[in-house]
């Protein structure tokens, strides 16, 4: 009897080793199913399998069909910019086998130049369009011109300052203008020359990388995305798993990434450069983005709104647009919560740029350091280990119905308004005893060191307050 269970036991030990072996084999061969797939839209062509550098493909829209869980799509490092947008739309890769996309520094272009053919001489040098685009408002809203390479908005941005619109006889050379009776655009360029022999572009694509529908598992690594209408990132539909890394998104006509619906994704590494809004996250999105640099935005620089949690770490913001960090909740109740923790937010510009908590909205920040940005709160706010000042000095506006908590930080304020009481320098204890807030705080003159990156020359900074530079995308470092 022991000699007959012995023998089952290694016949039962032996048919588990087998079924190991079995298993080890089928992901060995999963594993070395992964495939590179590669792109290149000077020399490549749709006709081959792409799974060679040799033998690339033309366009990304044939990658992505492609594509399967585990590979990586290549695009080859172009002279040229790619005039083609990756857009994914109900298709993901699997937990631990992401696809993903590599662009090698390579630049997704949204802008095509101006047809000739297309256009309507009216008066010497002026041009006339009335089928350059769909008749839309928010296309409209979100439109420019390129001008031998630089972007024109004629004062006006998707979620910034709205310029009244020239009349096309107001027109100079390198100007445009809309009028929306007749949906016809208008170019200036000098008389006697002929538009074909300018360097003039417009936007023919909404987005560089987009996502919608349902979207799980993917990696999108070393991609710039450039002169498209709407955003450089688009991340739409529900959304899991979803990592941008090391990406860029320079002059695009709404925000250089923009979540929406019920999407989540991670940021590591974003530069974003003269876009209407740096990041904009709406819906019921959630977002956690680390070492992003913005600057030269025009209407927001970091917006979130309606619900749910974002988080911003180890960033710089250079505040040049009109409004620089904005978190708002729901009028219906929803709350939108913004954490910040070592981020450097600088603004050098004639005009108050804020840092506004809506109603419904959080803010937690945490070794902050801001130049020259006033707080406006209305919603609820937690300010800790920071430096608050700037020349002029700013000041703190907190409505009847903010919620407030701070401590440790140390500031160079003009004034700090509760409600009605207004409280300045030498008002300080008075304040602490009415809040019972930043006991261990300082007011004080702080001297920034120039140029301006957020390095404080005096005073002394207690170990830990304020934003620890060396941990930031600062430029030149």
């Amino acid at each position: 009897m022991e000699r007959s269970a012995t023998m089952r036991e290694v016949l039962a030990m032996n048919g588990f080793a087998t079924v190991l072996a079995v298993v080890a084999v089928a992901a060995w061969a999963c594993a070395a199913q992964a495939r590179d797939i590669h792109i290149d839209h000077e020399k490549g062509d749709d006709g081959a399998n792409g799974l060679t550098q040799g033998a690339p493909l033309k366009t990304i829209a044939q990658a992505i069909t492609l594509a399967q869980p585990g590979d990586t799509i290549h695009l080859a490092p172009t002279k040229t910019p790619y005039k083609q947008s990756a857009v994914f739309h109900n298709k993901s890769g699997e937990p631990g086998k992401p696809i993903v996309l590599d662009g090698h520094g390579a630049t997704l272009s949204g802008s095509e130049p101006l047809d000739e053919k297309a256009w309507q001489q009216v008066a010497p040098g002026l041009y006339r369009n009335d089928k350059l685009i769909p008749r839309s408002d928010a296309i409209v809203g979100r439109f420019y011109f390129i001008f031998d390479g630089q972007m024109n908005h004629m004062g006006r941005t998707s979620k910034g300052p709205k310029r009244p619109w020239l009349k096309p006889e107001e027109l100079k050379p390198g100007e445009w203008t809309y009028v929306k009776d007749d949906h016809a655009f208008y170019v200036k360029i000098e008389p006697g020359k002929k538009l074909g022999d300018c360097r003039i572009e417009s936007p023919a694509r909404s987005n560089g990388v987009s996502f919608s529908g349902e979207c799980n598992h993917f990696v999108i690594r070393n991609v710039i995305a450039t002169h498209v209408w709407n955003d450089g990132y688009n991340i739409h539909g529900k959304t899991r798993d979803i990592l941008f890394e090391n990406i860029t998104a320079i002059d695009c006509g709404d925000d250089g990434l923009s979540a929406h619906d019920d999407c989540e994704v991670r940021v590591e590494g974003f530069v974003s450069i003269g876009n209407s809004t740096g990041i904009c996250n709406v819906g019921h999105s959630t977002s956690v983005n680390n070492c992003v640099l913005i600057k030269g935005c025009l209407g927001y620089d970091f917006f979130v709104l309606d619900t749910n949690t974002h988080t911003l770490t180890n960033s710089v913001i250079f505040a040049n647009a009109s409004r620089s960090v904005d978190v708002r909740g729901r009028a219906d109740g929803g709350v939108c919560t913004l954490k910040m923790d070592n981020v450097a937010i600088i603004h050098t510009g004639e005009h108050r740029r804020e840092i506004a908590v809506g109603k419904n909205g959080i803010l937690e920040a945490r070794r902050l350091t801001a130049y020259g940005l006033c707080l406006v709160q209305q919603g609820a706010a937690t300010l800790t280990e920071s430096v608050i000042g700037g020349n002029p000095a700013p000041e703190f506006v907190l409505s009847s119905e903010a919620k407030w908590q701070a401590d440790k930080n140390v500031y160079d304020l003009k004034s700090l308004r509760l409600d009605k009481a207004v409280y300045a320098p030498k008002d300080f204890d008075a304040y602490r005893q009415a809040t019972r807030q930043d006991a261990a705080s300082q007011w004080t003159k702080i001297e920034f060191a120039q140029p301006l990156t957020g390095r404080v020359k005096t005073p002394g900074l207690p170990k830990g307050v304020g934003a620890d530079l060396a941990l930031l995308p600062l430029e030149g470092k």
